[in-house]
């Protein structure tokens, strides 16, 4: 099956290339042909050849701009994490149709073996922070428990003792429950939504002087789940008001766009301190904080409801000059 898909890719890349190069050799001796009736006084022949090599250049220009334009959608799709390309010309090409089928066939695969790689690794990851947290909060429990137990100790120290006990299981306690959030999402109940009026609600629920929402087109709409979708948003924007807490002249900018190839998109972005490289590319992961009193739930539950609406997040940093969060819509 795979040595099949490689043969019939192999196919389709030697008739673009043997197209291409025939073009050329053709323009090539046209214009030997062309030198030739111009030299020997057969303008009306030469005239005709020139036609023919200007047919011929247009027709090549016209295979690129095909092929960049795949190259672009393809570009687009990879960025979205979306495996679904299509591509037809309304020009009939059908070597790069045939060369589209093999590429959205070899994405598929490779997005199926990457969310494979990325599923065991994020288990890991889980397991070694609920291991961390979790022995965090035991050691001390039975720490404490075992000397309250084994020796004579006066009231006051066992009442504090008592406390800290008290305060490290409801720690734990509270872990479990952000465990249980994010292993216990609903299924999204979608339906049509205006980023028009998404944005309006958004404003009123966050009022700022320095938040700006660039008003979208009153016919841009998403199918999704109103609710859920306002969390993911209110939850990256109020990330981005604490990002900007000591910065003299904060910005936070909400605009939506829409691709060649109808993807919806929504980027917040904060001229913040940014996030340190390192940091980036752990920021998803359940748990995970960097601030003092975080949970590390709030950009793994906003990761998995744009996995719920067949979407996705992605986040880019520079630091000292700002942060960007993008929501892609298929």
């Amino acid at each position: 099956m795979h040595s099949t898909g490689n043969s019939n890719k192999e196919i389709a890349m030697k008739r673009y290339s043997t197209t291409v190069i025939a073009h050329i050799c053709a323009i090539v001796l046209l214009s030997a042909a062309a030198f030739f009736a111009f030299s020997h006084r057969m303008p009306f022949t030469g005239i005709l050849l020139a036609l023919f090599i200007a047919g011929l250049g247009i027709n090549l220009y016209r295979l690129q701009m095909i092929q960049l334009r795949l190259m672009k959608q393809l570009s687009q799709n990879i960025r979205c994490g979306d495996t679904a390309l299509s591509f037809r010309s309304k020009y009939r090409n059908a070597q790069l149709e045939e060369l589209t089928d093999e590429l959205r066939e070899a994405m598929r695969l490779y997005k199926k073996r990457t969310m494979e790689a990325n599923e065991i690794e994020s288990w890991q990851k889980l397991i070694r922070v609920m291991g961390h947290e979790i022995m965090n909060s035991i050691t001390p429990i039975i720490s404490l428990s075992e000397t309250l137990s084994t020796r004579e100790v006066e009231y006051s120290r066992m009442q504090q003792g008592m406390q800290v006990i008290h305060k490290r299981s409801k720690g734990l306690l509270e872990f479990v429950e952000n465990y249980r959030r994010i292993t216990r999402i609903p299924a999204p109940v979608k339906e049509k939504v205006t980023l028009a009026e998404l944005f309006n609600g958004i404003a009123e629920l966050i009022p700022n002087d320095y938040i700006s929402f660039a008003q979208p087109a009153p016919q841009i709409s998403i199918k999704a789940d109103r609710t859920q979708i306002e969390q993911v948003l209110i939850n990256i924007i109020k990330n981005a008001i604490e990002a900007c807490a000591e910065v003299p002249s904060p910005q936070i900018q909400v605009k939506s766009s829409v691709s060649e190839t109808g993807t919806v998109s929504i980027t917040v972005s904060d001229n913040g301190p940014g996030i340190l490289p390192n940091v980036l590319d752990k920021i998803f992961i359940p748990f995970f904080t960097t601030k003092e009193n975080g949970s590390g739930i709030g950009l793994s539950l906003c990761k998995q409801i744009m996995h719920l609406h067949g979407g996705n997040i992605t986040a880019r940093s520079t630091p000292e000059q700002g942060s960007e969060f993008t929501l892609f819509f298929n």
